[in-house]
């Protein structure tokens, strides 16, 4: 039986579970078992961990709770992704997407239950926003679609982007907690070279980000390239404009010299002309940006947004390249069953 202080095992490090074996008389090789169990393994319970005794076990489960995620469905696509939907151990659901290429396999994980953002655009923005997501959970969500990604396409996870719900940078703390599990040798061993973040613009923290000397890549969702259309998709946008997002990825590139990359999801009819290709390159230049993703739109029940027709598509795309943007047209993947960019929302 739990007592009411429990601790969540995988909250401890190992040295503060070696202590635990050695005030329960027990021998102190046996956290190391058990810190192997729980991320290099990646056991979901404590029944799992077959190389302790019984009563050990039993041990364990009356001092410690193991909440691990669990998938509770998943959704094949034709051209197949696979989407995931998560039930955490309060009953809240978070979704992931596993995407498969001919060169690589990439994991969208979510960093958030839901979002407090409200983009326009995005099925998330209309959710609310119910809590972070630890780091043992983000890091259960890469280990889970590792495994699909294992089974169902015969190699681990090449890629993670956080690209899936919620904003990573206002879940800071359990962010860098969980990519610094991912890369460890300890967890998935994963280069962080391989791991992009994605934000929709949050000045402070993409200097905070620099300043913590990460290791990983950004990516800024920008979307519009002056701060009149910004703000209308992107409410973000009032406290934190495209200047102070310019100054910030200037300070983080300073910092780090990691690699930047611009999200721009082509809207018809609204930031799709060749004017709007003109802001977007005028900001590229003031950036050591070293991609641009054109994104396709994903269309979503609550807005009114359409994507634009090839031809359009096409004349944007060829503006950029002449002005000597690197530029990559982003095709969506999983839009049959809303596993697509900006189409989370738990369905």
């Amino acid at each position: 039986m739990k007592v009411a202080t429990s601790r969540n095992i995988r909250h401890l490090s190992l040295e503060e579970l070696q202590d635990f074996f050695e005030q329960e008389g027990e021998k102190k090789f046996r956290a190391k078992q058990v810190y192997e169990w729980i991320w290099l393994k990646q056991a979901q319970d404590f029944e799992a961990m077959t190389n302790l005794s019984k009563d050990l076990r039993t041990k364990l489960s009356s001092h410690f709770t193991l909440p691990a995620l669990h998938i509770d469905t998943t959704q094949i696509s034709s051209d197949g992704t696979i989407k995931s939907r998560f039930r955490t151990h309060d009953g809240n659901f978070v979704e992931g997407v596993l995407i498969p290429t001919e060169s690589r396999t990439t994991a969208c994980v979510s960093s958030q239950i839901g979002c407090s953002l409200s983009c326009k655009f995005c099925a998330t923005g209309y959710m609310d926003r119910k809590r972070n997501l630890d780091y043992d959970e983000i890091y259960d969500e890469v280990a889970l679609i590792n495994k699909q990604s294992e089974k169902e396409y015969g190699k681990k996870l090449s890629n993670i982007v956080f690209m899936g719900m919620g904003e990573p940078l206002l879940n800071y703390k359990n962010v860098l907690k969980a990519v610094e599990k991912i890369a460890s040798p300890e967890g998935m061993g994963m280069s962080p070279r391989r791991i992009t973040v994605s934000t929709a613009g949050v000045a402070k923290m993409i200097r905070q980000l620099g300043d913590d000397q990460v290791k990983f890549k950004l990516a800024l969702s920008l979307h519009a390239a002056n701060d009149a259309k910004r703000h209308e998709i992107m409410p973000i946008n009032d406290t934190n404009n495209i200047k102070s997002l310019i100054e910030a990825l200037n300070y983080f590139y300073k910092q780090t010299q990691n690699e930047i990359t611009f999200e721009y999801i082509l809207f018809k009819n609204f930031n799709d002309s060749i004017q709007d290709a003109d802001e977007l390159i005028k900001i590229y230049r003031q950036v050591p940006a070293d991609l641009v993703n054109i994104i396709e739109y994903n269309p979503i029940d609550a807005a009114n947004f359409s994507k634009p027709d090839e031809i359009t598509t096409e004349k944007f795309m060829q503006h950029l390249e002449k002005n000597r943007v690197n530029a990559r047209l982003r095709r969506s993947r999983g839009k049959d069953i809303d596993a697509a960019c900006g189409q989370l929302a738990n369905k």
